[in-house]
């Protein structure tokens, strides 16, 4: 652990403290975390399927091997606190999401998140008890470190087909028992939902933009008790999704799109001359 991680560490844990929301944007590659660090972001978080798609793999297809040399390259290329989608700990076991964390800590990030998503084809979510001692293990590893790791559990159910708010909250509810300093379920389907999970817990409660029918403000979440504001995937598929488009226009003989590219100037803005 060096000065600097631990500065970092301390720089996110007072994001999370407030009073003000956050917005943690998920870059890519490394010249999108370049380029969202220049934009002003007070700290970014990794996406799991956003660098996945950038190695032509699926969601959830990526050792964790590749996604921590991943997260260490992010790392190095921003001064800004990093957090990592590690999806389940890579392992079933509550030993094997503890091993991920502290393997994580060594990479330089300041934060992680581990989920209650099995990682199977099925989409089950662990049995709450099993789900629990994975937490309690992740919250081990990072309390042994010797600065302030945030430890974000997520609560899958609802993007996994199980639309259940009661069960979802004393998910919640236990992880932040456990000791998890971010909560976190993905999918919820309203501000209603929203302002509930976060009346239930006491910690910071993130929120992922990104899935359909999220058309809600900053500032509503903001007033429903949000404290983080993530994107997950999403803007790599907003890059992915204007790529396809340009080509699908160059298939059917035009180039209008060339119009809304971004300049060299304002893209080189953000890159380095050399290392």
């Amino acid at each position: 652990m060096s000065r600097d991680q631990h500065s970092k560490a301390e720089t996110f844990a007072a994001l999370h403290a407030g009073p003000e929301i956050f917005v943690i944007p998920n870059p890519w590659d490394i010249g999108s975390a370049q380029i969202l660090t220049g934009m002003g972001f007070k700290a970014l978080a990794t996406t799991s399927a956003g660098f996945a798609f950038s190695r032509g793999r699926l969601d959830s297809a990526i050792s964790r091997d590749q996604m921590l040399a991943h997260a260490a390259e992010i790392v190095a290329a921003t001064p800004l606190p990093v957090s990592a989608d590690l999806e389940n700990g890579y392992g079933d076991a509550p030993e094997d999401a503890g091993e991920t964390i502290r393997l994580a800590a060594a990479t330089g990030l300041v934060g992680a998140s581990i989920e209650d998503f099995s990682g199977g084809k099925d989409g089950s979510i662990y049995d709450f008890s099993l789900a629990v001692e994975r937490i309690e293990a992740a919250v081990a590893s990072a309390r042994a470190q010797d600065f302030p790791f945030a430890l974000t559990a997520r609560a899958e159910n609802f993007i996994r087909g199980r639309r259940d708010l009661d069960d979802t909250i004393k998910r919640l509810v236990a992880f932040e028992t456990a000791g998890a300093d971010v909560l976190y379920a993905p999918g919820l389907p309203d501000l209603d939902a929203i302002r509930t999970v976060c009346q239930a817990v006491s910690k910071p409660v993130n929120i992922v933009m990104g899935l359909p029918g999220g058309n809600m403000t900053t500032a509503q979440l903001a007033e429903s008790g949000v404290r983080r504001i993530s994107l997950g995937s999403v803007l790599a598929r907003t890059a992915l999704g204007a790529f396809m488009e340009a080509a699908k226009e160059i298939q059917a003989g035009g180039y209008t799109f060339i119009d809304n590219a971004a300049s060299f100037a304002d893209i080189s803005a953000h890159m380095r001359d050399a290392d």
